[in-house]
């Protein structure tokens, strides 16, 4: 595409060079650092720096925990910018989940192993140290991301909501920035409670709210302050019970205007403190109560993440969309969470260590690529455990050998006849691993090529070609998201970039996997789609891919297009271009497609 035209100003496809600094921070090796800000004002002051604290021996009652997702939340963003009231705590990250790895003493019902989420500090680094009280083991079937997700929002929601305003049935509440995290938990919880909500959020966020239960009745904008008129005019003039708020100035008045005798104004927001017995002056019976959520103490924190669990595993509660980023991309998610943009809640996604043990799957390996890639994976990544599958298994040309050279090696090689788009056929496969050497990785090298010109394209000739690349990735996402995977990897084309004489159905394809990798990253979950361009070494996967108008493109060594796969999986992204493109041709052409100027 040339343009898209969303919200917001219109959007241009740009590829870049790799390696081009782009704001991504540069991690410390190890299991022992941590995200922290001097607070000057900027996302961009953010560094990585060396925490030997989380190493140190643990106390009683603390579990130490190698932390795998952290939660965002608008007290890091405070802190990014310099605006933190208490400049001492510099340290970001204060909900997240994991493994257990170490327990202190006292503590008898977690071991190591265990998938634990909660309230700690220092969650944006490897690794942390929670006390006991504040942390709960993960659903069965919740990613880390997921988890890492629930505490902080839900359980500021509860307490505001219950514990300070004392919100019962048949009451009225007003949420302000309901389409936000702790919004869209305390819609949740008040309507659980039997409460009748009100909400208010940007006009662009109404849906969002709609979504959660609210008629156009109930909800008003964020932008003004006519919401007090109409929440007045709903109620018959009597307002509400309890407004729960996190806007500032104006919107605070207005809100402390909807409650009458009695009534209940509960501050969760950090820029527009009041003093409460000023309110009282000026507001009669109204009681103000400013809170943070840390000031629960870790027993009665404990207790709701313990309640708010339960009720998620009723169904009373539905986790929230979740947007997943790479810890290295911490100052952009900061900069989004900052700009209130998105739904719901922002996630970091902390490196997943390598397991020596676990089973490396690659589909299509078979192919040319496949083969290789096999070779790769166990001479430079020390994988000791590979099943290699494609359609004709261990007859295919080639396969005895190398599973002949790769046991040599010291790796334990399954391969089986398997067409990964059969949805049947991939689960049994997948029930197949030996559990001591659980699944940890995918990388799908499978696809085919059937060329014709759009008006030569038939059903089968369409599937033909979707079915091994489209079709089997989804399957492959759809089967696995629940596994704790290391990676998923996607070998797409630059076809889907750049477009070729008689490839739509190939085009097609491979930009289904593009934007399942964007999808998979978005939702927390690892997602890696690389589009190859032209290999000295011709394959089903890139035999396609000509030479681009003006791309001057040449092909890849196979050397150098295993060093690229190798940095696309160090990459925090979840697109990655991989070809030989002179710039000298794209400057000699007069006209080139959007996507291609930034390479220029």
């Amino acid at each position: 595409p040339e343009l898209a035209l969303r919200t917001g100003p219109p959007l241009l496809p740009r590829l870049v060079r790799g390696g081009r600094a782009d704001g991504t921070l540069s991690l410390p090796d190890g299991a022992a650092w941590r995200l922290t800000t001097d607070g000057r004002g900027s996302p961009e002051d953010i560094t990585a720096e060396p925490a030997p604290e989380a190493l140190a021996p643990l106390g009683k009652g603390e579990v130490r925990i190698a932390v795998r997702a952290a939660g965002l939340n608008f007290h890091d963003v405070i802190a990014a910018l310099g605006l933190d009231p208490d400049p001492e705590q510099q340290g970001l990250g204060s909900e997240g989940a994991g493994t257990v790895v170490e327990v202190g003493p006292g503590v008898d019902d977690l071991v190591p192993g265990d998938r634990v989420m909660g309230i700690f500090g220092d969650a944006f680094g490897p690794t942390a140290v929670a006390d006991r009280r504040t942390v709960a083991r993960i659903p069965a079937g919740w990613s880390f991301a997921r988890a890492a997700s629930v505490p902080v929002v839900f359980l500021t929601a509860y307490y505001g909501l219950f514990d300070l305003g004392g919100l019962r049935r048949g009451e009225a509440v007003l949420v302000h920035a309901g389409a936000g995290g702790v919004g869209m938990a305390a819609v949740q919880l008040a309507r659980h409670a039997g409460a009748r909500v009100f909400a208010t959020a940007s006009p662009a966020k109404w849906d969002v709210l709609r979504a959660g239960g609210l008629d156009d009745a109930h909800i008003a904008s964020t932008r003004t302050t006519d919401f007090a008129e109409k929440f007045l005019t709903a109620t018959g003039g009597r307002g509400v019970d309890l407004v729960l708020d996190s806007l500032a100035r104006e919107f605070v008045d207005a809100g402390l205007r909807l409650l009458p005798n009695g009534g209940r104004f509960v501050e969760m927001g950090k820029t527009d403190i009041r003093d409460p017995e000023a309110v009282a002056r000026q507001y009669p019976g109204v009681r103000y109560r400013a809170f943070d959520l840390m000031e629960a103490g870790p027993e009665r924190i404990g207790e709701m993440l313990t309640d708010v669990l339960r009720l998620f595993e009723r169904g009373a509660l539905r986790p929230l969309p979740v947007t997943g980023w790479d810890v290295r991309q911490a100052p952009a998610a900061l900069r989004s969470l900052s700009r209130a943009r998105g739904v719901g809640k922002n996630v970091l996604l902390l490196p997943t260590p390598p397991d020596p043990e676990g089973t490396v799957l690659v589909t299509g390996a078979t192919g040319t690529l496949g083969r290789l890639l096999a070779r790769h994976l166990v001479v430079a990544h020390g994988i000791r455990h590979l099943l290699l599958a494609g359609r004709r298994g261990g007859s295919a040309d080639g396969m005895p050998e190398l599973v002949r050279e790769l046991t040599g090696l010291g790796a334990s090689v399954t391969v089986a006849a398997c067409d990964a788009a059969d949805r049947a056929a991939l689960a049994a496969l997948l029930g197949s691993v030996d559990a001591a050497h659980p699944l940890t990785a995918v990388v799908h090298a499978a696809g085919v090529l059937d060329d014709a010109t759009v008006t030569g394209l038939t059903p089968d000739r369409l599937d033909r070609v979707l079915r091994p690349k489209a079709d089997a990735a989804l399957a492959l996402h759809e089967l696995t998201r629940d596994l704790d995977l290391e990676a998923l990897v996607l070998f797409s084309s630059g076809a889907a970039q750049f477009g070729a004489a008689g490839q739509a159905n190939y085009a097609a394809a491979n930009a289904v996997l593009d934007a399942l990798a964007a999808e998979r990253r978005a939702e927390g979950l690892p997602g890696l789609s690389i589009g190859w361009g032209l290999w000295e070494e011709r394959s089903g996967m890139t035999a396609g891919v000509t030479e681009g108008r003006g791309t001057g493109a040449g092909a890849l060594t196979s050397a150098e297009g295993l060093a690229l796969f190798d940095a696309a999986l160090d990459s925090p992204y979840a697109y990655r271009l991989a070809a030989r493109i002179a710039p000298s041709a794209l400057r000699a052409d007069d006209w080139l497609p959007a996507v291609l100027r930034g390479l220029a």
